[in-house]
């Protein structure tokens, strides 16, 4: 463990402490190579004043043996208040590359291998804020996936008065910027005045611009899908992409009305496919007549906020490490609707920071971040038309309920990872126009499609890895679990 010893009372306490103990080593000369008193094989940090659990280095030489080629392990963290309370613990997720683009989660306790950081050079000037998090950065540039563990228990309490803020200052968008930069990835990085509390990559759109295909699934509610297209037409910057409706059996006037209007527009067309609704089933047969670009899927009850909502979720689609690619989804009244789905057990699925009212950053901050997710909804969802006919598209089986979640699992399969984004934003009135489960049948065909995933699925549903163990998976509000979903040894990596 290192901890600095600039303040003179830390450096005096740790000069007789290394009185006593050989395993205390002091290097009190500014700018002196503390990295060279590092007599192990990992090396951690930590700040004054801050306290390790009583267990945190059993948990860490735990996951070493059981796990013992990994480079960087860290563990959860909370921290202690002006009156000694512990508290604001943030439960972190397993390895998720896009998070820490927006936030350096990894922090404390952060533990590396220290052939591996001595590699990297000299590190950057002190510990804390930028020269911590671009350790981080650089550290796990090209390091396997698997070489990172993450220790779902809090072993570290950082002493802080007040909830930390954990967005980025301009350093930290800036080491970020350089970490890209040595990838090869040309990239914008800055943090976002509406979105304070995490950074904003963007990925830049080059010539020529992918068409975009947005299948629209209706019957009826002419009310929503007027305000839907219209949003769409009247707010969407993104230049080129065209509307398939997907006509399911609308029988009202007003409906045929509005569909004959809109089909003699150059990038409206309208495909009748009358019979039973199956979502699966109808935006696949969608799908079969889209020729190339990218693929959306989108509730006809969905209204576009922001103009650049769809150059946002493109710009992350053609990156080729990413799978599906989910917005931001609000209610009418302001509170979320979609933060990104999470796998849970028994339920299967639900979606992450559910009803947070708008300006909350939500756990740890992850309700203003782009992250990786294990799913995003079928509402509004874009990947790339390929990837989507690689994996077969939607399982029909799962006629309603969970066929994206399935959906966005098969290509997490592939090594690929799925998203979320907060910065493309619209309304969903959820599920207006089909209606709520609550008919004898409707219940009876749930309850097939969750067995069908739990089949399907097994212990993944349990053990999200972009989620946390020590959260709740039987409610939306990032509570905590009780009692946990602990393992003894920390827990293997599996593909969001």
């Amino acid at each position: 463990m290192v901890a600095p010893t600039t303040a003179p009372c830390l450096a005096d306490t740790a000069e007789r402490y290394a009185k006593k103990d050989a395993r205390v080593r002091v290097l009190s000369a500014p700018g002196g190579d503390i990295l060279a008193l590092v007599r192990g094989q990992y090396v951690a940090w930590f700040d004054q004043g801050d306290e390790m659990a009583p267990d945190a280095l059993h948990w860490v030489a735990d996951a070493l043996a059981a796990y013992p080629s990994s480079a960087l392990i860290y563990a959860d963290e909370d921290r202690i208040d002006r009156n000694g309370n512990r508290c604001d613990p943030y439960f972190k997720p397993d390895w998720n590359p896009d998070l820490l683009l927006a936030q350096n989660y990894v922090k404390r306790l952060g533990v590396y291998d220290i052939a591996r950081v001595r590699s990297l050079g000299a590190l950057a000037a002190g510990i804390d804020g930028a020269a911590e998090y671009d350790l981080a950065l650089r550290f796990t540039e090209n390091l396997a996936p698997d070489r990172v563990r993450h220790i779902p228990r809090v072993l570290y309490h950082r002493r802080a008065p007040s909830a930390p803020q954990r967005g980025i200052t301009a350093a930290e968008a800036h080491a970020v910027k350089q970490h890209l930069a040595r990838l090869g990835v040309d990239a914008s990085v800055a943090s976002d005045s509406a979105f304070p509390a995490a950074s904003r990559v963007r990925y830049p759109l080059s010539a020529p611009l992918p068409l975009v295909t947005l299948i629209i699934l209706t019957r009826d509610r002419v009310d929503l899908l007027r305000q839907c297209v219209l949003s769409i037409l009247q707010k969407t910057a993104y230049p080129n992409y065209r509307i398939l409706v997907v006509d399911n059996g609308s029988v009202e006037a007003d409906t045929m009305a509005f569909l004959a209007d809109i089909s003699c527009r150059k990038n409206i067309a309208v495909l009748r496919d009358a019979g039973a609704f199956n979502f699966a089933a109808l935006n696949n047969r969608a799908v079969a007549s889209v020729e190339s670009g990218l693929v959306g899927l989108l509730n006809n009850d969905l209204e576009a906020i922001n103009s650049d909502w769809l150059d946002e979720m493109v710009s992350h689609a053609l990156r080729p490490e990413i799978g599906v690619v989910g917005a931001r989804l609000w209610y009418p009244d302001d509170t979320l609707q979609h933060g990104g789905v999470f796998l849970a057990g028994d339920l299967v699925a639900m979606h992450l920071h559910k009803g947070l009212p708008r300006g909350q950053p939500g756990h740890g901050a992850r309700a203003v971040a782009i992250q990786n997710v294990a799913a995003v909804t079928g509402a509004c969802m874009l990947m790339r038309l390929e990837l989507y006919r690689q994996v077969g598209g939607m399982d029909e089986n799962l006629a309603v309920a969970y066929n994206d979640v399935d959906l966005c699992l098969r290509v997490g399969q592939l090594g690929l990872r799925n998203l979320w984004t907060p910065y493309a934003e619209l309304y969903h009135h959820e599920s207006a126009s089909r209606g709520a489960e609550d008919t004898p049948e409707k219940l009876a065909r749930l309850q097939r499609e969750s067995d069908y995933m739990k089949a399907r699925w097994g212990r993944l549903l349990y053990d999200d890895p972009a989620y946390n163990p020590n959260l709740a998976i039987d409610r939306e509000d990032s509570a905590l679990a009780w009692p946990p979903r602990l393992r003894q040894n920390a827990r293997r990596p599996k593909s969001i």
